[in-house]
Parts: C-alpha cells; structure tokens; sequence
C-alpha cells in the first residue's frame, strides 16, 4: 500500500480515482490545486509515498508544481497529463517527475507504475554497490548520493538510478529498452521518450556543456554509452 497524494482539479475524476485506487489498496489525499499540495507537502508535512499531478491546474500548473516539488523532495511524481503530446511529456519530465500516464487515466495502469517506482527504491544497489568513480563524479550507490569535485549533486533518485546503470556498465551501448526494463523497472515496451528526457536532465547536471557531452555519449540508433575507465 502507498500514501498517495492526488493533485487534481476536476472533482468527479478526483473522487473516482481516490475511489478507485483505495479499492486497490491504496491510501490517497486529494488536492484541488498546487498551492494545496504544496501545503500539504511542505506546511502539513503529510506522510507521503507518492504524489499523482495533473498537470492541467488552475493558478499553478502541474509543471511548477513539480518543479517546486524536485526542489525539496525527492518524492517520487507521477504525471497525469491529457494528452500523449511528446512537448508535453519532455517537459514534464524535464521537471523532475518519474513517469506520466496520460488521460484517461486506467487506475491499474496508475497502480502498475506506483508499484514498479516502489520497487526500485526497494531493489538492493547492484554488483558495484558502494563506491563508483566516472572522472570527475563520485557515486555513492548504497546512499544514492552523487558528488562532482566534493559538491553533492540534486539529482532525483532515477536520474541516481540512471546514472548507476551506466556507470556499472562503462563504454557499454545501452539501448532505451534495456533502460527502460532496468531503471523504470517496465516489463513491457515503454515510451522511450522518458528515457532521452531523463538523459538530458542528467547531462544538464553532470557535463560541463550539456550540449557537447563528453561523458553520456549518444550512440545514434542505438542508445547510449557512458565513456569511463
């Protein structure tokens, strides 16, 4: 069971998903608008596993919210957004949130994918769990802690995830598919746009010309390579 926190303004749809993911053995706090959750998160201090955010709110979008959500939290967010528009989708993720599931929402698929980010925060740090070097970045896999040059890094737990995986497997092609099944934990053929704006995210964070990387190659057709020692 997970504590959610479903951010949606339309009541009907917040009162049948609370109904229909408590029926599935959830626990759910609903939020008419962003400025509540944010209440509720940050004022409130409710106990939280994960927050459901539509991105569609009156006053503060479900974008900002998220933004100011990552800025504090490391709180897992899934988006809900109402259409499978690839803008839409990037920028979302480009926030800072973990997943999306677009509209109309199936509350098993919303169940599938809160189960699948419970488990990666359960799954136990792989074979080079520890210390791992990539130049100028430290990781530490058991803490989920990144540093660069003794600075620790704001990175959300699947970008921690996502940089592990390359740095586990250095110089290695990693195609989106096996990223997918590795680190969003997706037993099916997902939307490997989550993949590349997850990628992006994290060359923002770790490269010094985010545009010209020179530690997260692309492999065009193929995916991508962490070049490492």
């Amino acid at each position: 069971m997970a504590r959610i926190l479903l951010v949606e303004d339309d009541v009907a749809l917040a009162e049948a998903l609370t109904l229909a993911l408590k029926a599935l053995g959830h626990d759910v706090v609903a939020a008419l608008t962003g400025e509540r959750a944010l209440e509720a998160l940050f004022t409130d201090r409710l106990e939280l596993d994960f927050v459901l955010l539509d991105v569609m709110l009156p006053g503060m979008d479900g974008f900002e919210v998220c933004r100011r959500i990552r800025a504090r939290s490391r709180l897992p967010v899934v988006l809900l957004t109402a259409r499978g528009d690839p803008i839409d989708i990037v920028a979302g993720l480009e926030c800072g949130a973990d997943d999306y599931v677009v509209k109309p929402a199936e509350p098993r698929v919303i169940d599938a994918r809160i189960k699948a980010i419970g488990r990666r925060a359960v799954t136990a740090p792989g074979p080079s769990a520890g210390r791992l070097r990539v130049g100028r970045l430290e990781i530490d896999a058991a803490a989920m802690s990144v540093t660069r040059d003794g600075a620790e890094l704001a990175l959300t737990a699947t970008e921690i995830r996502l940089l592990v995986e390359f740095a586990e497997h250095p110089n290695q092609v990693l195609s989106r598919q096996t990223l997918l099944k590795r680190v969003w934990d997706y037993g099916y053929v997902g939307d490997s746009r989550i993949v590349d704006a997850a990628v992006a995210r994290l060359r923002a964070k770790i490269e010094d010309d985010p545009a010209n990387p020179v530690v997260l190659k692309t492999v065009r057709g193929l995916g991508y390579r962490l070049v490492g020692e």
